[in-house]
């Protein structure tokens, strides 16, 4: 039987494993989950939420470049992440609820992804968190 595999974020409405980022109540109107391999990230952008547009988005795109997952929290919430995910359109994007947890472990999760460092069992090499 196999385990599943180590989240090193999970907010509730973000999880992130060393397969995958899930973003939860992502499909409109079913709700459903997309689940985006790692591998298939290509890169992201953190940004300052808008006042205006993306803040009080609760689910789904105002400027039909991203699209946001249903979030009630999103208005309180200070970071937009926008992921570059070659052929889908539009981008995924999402507010975690820890913004820099969520960032120092993507970006090491990215890094040693690119760098080929991730260990079998999904820990990270020299820094285990």
């Amino acid at each position: 039987m196999t385990r599943p595999p180590l989240q090193y974020y999970d907010d509730g409405q973000v999880q992130l494993d060393r397969h995958a980022l899930t973003l939860r109540r992502y499909h409109f109107p079913s709700g459903t989950a997309k689940v985006i391999p790692l591998q298939s990230i290509r890169g992201y952008r953190a940004e300052s939420l808008g006042v205006l547009l993306q803040r009080f988005r609760i689910w789904g795109s105002s400027d039909l470049r991203r699209w946001l997952p249903l979030d009630m929290r999103r208005p309180l919430k200070s970071t937009l992440v926008t992921l570059d995910v070659p052929g889908t359109w539009p981008s995924p994007a999402f507010t975690p609820e820890d913004p820099e947890l969520f960032l120092s472990v993507f970006a090491e999760l990215m890094d040693r992804r690119i760098n080929g460092s991730l260990n079998f069992n999904g820990s990270l090499n020299s820094n285990d968190r």
